[in-house]
């Protein structure tokens, strides 16, 4: 059985089974955001950058 995996948004907190690798200011410091949170950090913001998907179900 494998087991679920979770992580919190480095924004709001919320556990999440799936976050997006975003860097959101000037720091080039990767945040994992969750999808309510993305829509927020991404527009109208010079220094996003898209970094990838974390999944809680892991691709074979």
């Amino acid at each position: 059985m494998a087991r679920v995996r979770e992580k919190p948004c480095d924004r709001c907190q919320t556990v999440a089974t799936v976050l997006y690798r975003v860097q959101t200011d000037a720091s080039g410091r990767w945040q994992l955001v969750c999808p309510d949170c993305w829509p927020q950090v991404q527009q109208d913001n010079p220094h996003y950058t898209y970094g990838g998907t974390w999944k809680a179900r892991k691709r074979h």
